[in-house]
């Protein structure tokens, strides 16, 4: 048993399901009557959703919808990234939502050192956009893994590739 058994930790978004729960959430709106006559709309763009509301309460009210239809769809709220929100054409506000690819240094960095100082006899190294862990004894590598799920990371972490 002096092979080594991995896995990687990565952070991204099925665009398929993005773009399904953007679809239910603009039928939603069109088909409600609090938004009947509302220039209240979602748009998916690349890599982001641009969100357009008459106020800022529907505004709200239009992430609401979107948020619900992709937590359905199994996409974390974490995966979201929010802009500010500004004034749009006629009288309306608008918020771009930039969904969240890979992890970034700083929080791989927080990761690897995470596991670290957990003293398990693991390795981890940050491979571009995400983090492999390797060690000898499976069980530690299913520690880890759990320590990362109990651990709260403000970005969606997903485990890949585990080989034995």
């Amino acid at each position: 048993m002096a092979k080594d058994a991995s896995f990687d930790i990565v952070s991204n978004v099925d665009m398929q399901e993005v773009k399904n729960g953007v679809n239910q959430a603009v039928k939603e709106i069109e088909s409600r009557f609090d938004f009947k006559g509302s220039k209240s709309s979602i748009e998916l763009k690349e890599g982001e959703i641009v969100l357009v509301g008459d106020d800022e309460y529907k505004l709200g009210a239009v992430n609401d919808i979107l948020q619900s239809k992709l937590i359905k769809r199994g996409i974390s709220p974490k995966s979201l990234q929010y802009g500010k929100m500004e004034p749009a054409a006629a009288g309306t506000v608008r918020q771009t939502v930039k969904l969240v690819q890979g992890i970034d240094q700083d929080n791989a960095k927080k990761i690897v050192k995470l596991i670290k100082d957990s003293k398990i006899k693991v390795q981890a190294a940050i491979q571009g956009d995400q983090v492999r862990v390797s060690g000898k004894n499976r069980d530690d590598l299913q520690a880890i893994i759990q320590m990362l799920k109990n651990s709260d990371f403000p970005i969606d972490l997903q485990f890949t590739n585990y080989r034995s």
